[in-house]
């Protein structure tokens, strides 16, 4: 039987699994007002697209710790870097128009600024490679101002200048090859509107974007308006502890200023998923959104049919958006945002219309994965948890068996037990591993894999042990036993 909506929304709010210090394993079951009490996070805002549709948008806890002020759908969030993603719909906009181009050099458009040479070297970067972050340039991200302190123009943020807080932006290693996140850049892209486009940039956004849209709970405006305050979270960077002034202000509006709601970063959702589905779409074009989607640099490309490749962990940055997951119903696109004392998160399957956004009024950022695995399970996302290894069966585990030297001196005894496989480190007791392949093996009972190298002959020639992700150590196998096999 179909449940009820208050019936999805209750198992989300009662099915928030922990993470443990083993990969792929969880604790039991919380509450989501336990975990926001664990975290120190007094409210939160979801909003869950299913179907291709917004289903639900909750406030959940209070807008400021002690307060009785609930958050509600209403309630404004600082979304920080998602903000990033929602500028590029208003670049993406006017290249559709005809008004930019993504690969000129932007210094082309820029008349209050320019991208500074290095010595007698000008560096050209496009705004494919701003909205990428392919252009080489300085400075992540931005921490803010508080509230009483002086603020800085935008090109006082770009040259790094007083009162601005960051250092220059500029290009410091060569544009086009790599990817590397830069706030900056967003800000020179913001310039780039301002100096094409003659107006504030908040007018912008509000023209290109916000009001197509209908997001009506959201600006760009910084400092916030007095009469948007009383609907606005109190950021809480420390403890649950809240910030004096209530909040920080980002004169570096499209890296990091937008104001909003959750529910209203649901309308973009619905829409990029509109017009990838053909359905009723506002302004952007199918062609439009599906470059936004898509891999910008050729080393992300390589192997796309299978599965993007470019930042790890199969996922690559499009214009405003990251994705992953494949070509199938797996593949997703989302952006995460971090201001002081604001957390946010979107994740969206674009095939399958399901999706949602949750904010939070504190820096916890652990509490996201326990939110987004409850939402996960409740709506059947793919992919939830990494899927189980297919263990195989070893034609000879005893060719691995033998001892292992590091050149500093570290013995790894490798010792095969009924076709099983076992590590001895030290004095530990053996370790079981488990084969994937013939040169692959993993632990149930810790964070370690190994893999082994064979010479030409099919001899083991040496181990690698990884721990955590991290390749740590590559012991050769001891001379003596590779000996006593070629004999």
């Amino acid at each position: 039987m179909q449940q009820s909506v208050e019936q999805r929304i209750e198992g989300v709010i009662n099915n928030l699994l922990p993470a443990t210090a083993l990969s792929g394993k969880f604790g039991s079951p919380k509450n989501l007002y336990e975990r926001l009490a664990h975290y120190h996070t007094p409210g939160i805002s979801i909003a869950v697209i299913n179907d291709f549709e917004i289903e639900w948008a909750r406030g959940f806890g209070v807008c400021e710790a002690l307060s009785n002020r609930e958050v509600t759908p209403d309630t404004l969030f600082q979304a920080a870097s998602i903000g990033k993603p929602v500028f590029a719909l208003a670049v993406m906009r006017l290249v559709q128009e005809g008004r930019l181009n993504l690969d000129e050099d932007v210094n082309t458009y820029l008349t209050s600024w320019r991208v500074p040479a290095s010595g007698d070297w000008q560096p050209r970067i496009t705004l494919r490679q701003l909205l990428s972050h392919t252009a080489g340039l300085s400075v992540h991200g931005f921490p803010g101002y508080p509230t009483s302190a002086p603020l800085p123009t935008t090109i006082q943020v770009l040259n790094g200048e007083p009162p601005a807080n960051t250092e220059k932006v500029e290009v410091n290693i060569i544009p086009g090859l790599h990817y590397r996140y830069s706030g900056g850049g967003t800000t020179i892209a913001q310039q780039v509107l301002v100096d094409l486009l003659k107006q504030p940039f908040p007018e912008i956004m509000r023209e290109l974007v916000l009001d197509p849209l209908g997001m009506t709970n959201s600006t760009y405006q910084q400092p916030l308006p007095k009469d948007w305050s009383a609907r606005a979270a109190t950021a809480h960077p420390f403890s649950g502890i809240p910030l004096e002034g209530k909040h920080h202000v980002y004169p570096e509006m499209a890296a990091a200023g937008l104001w909003t709601t959750a529910s209203d970063l649901a309308l973009v959702v619905v829409e990029l998923l509109r017009v990838l589905h053909n359905k009723s779409a506002t302004v952007w074009s199918r062609e439009t959104i599906e470059e936004m989607l898509r891999p910008q640099q050729a080393e992300q490309t390589q192997g796309a049919s299978e599965s993007f490749v470019g930042l790890g962990n199969g996922l690559f940055v499009g214009l405003g958006f990251f994705a992953g997951g494949g070509i199938g119903d797996g593949f997703y696109f989302f952006h995460g945002g971090k201001n002081e004392g604001f957390v946010s998160l979107m994740r969206v399957y674009a095939h399958i219309g399901k999706g949602a956004i949750v904010m939070l009024n504190s820096n916890e950022v652990d509490l996201m994965p326990e939110v987004m695995r409850s939402l996960a399970l409740e709506y059947e996302w793919p992919d939830v948890f990494e899927k189980e290894k297919a263990i195989v069966t070893l034609p000879r585990a005893d060719l691995y068996s033998g001892l292992y030297l590091t050149k500093s001196g570290l013995q790894f005894n490798v010792v095969s037990r009924d076709g099983n496989l076992f590590l001895q480190c030290g004095q530990q007791p053996p370790l079981q591993f488990f084969p994937t392949s013939e040169l692959e093996f993993f632990a149930l009972a810790v964070n370690t894999s190994l893999s082994f190298e064979k010479d030409d002959a099919g001899n083991i020639t040496a181990m690698m042990l990884s721990q955590a992700g991290v390749t740590s150590l590559r012991p050769q196998a001891d001379k003596q036993i590779r000996a006593e096999r070629q004999a």
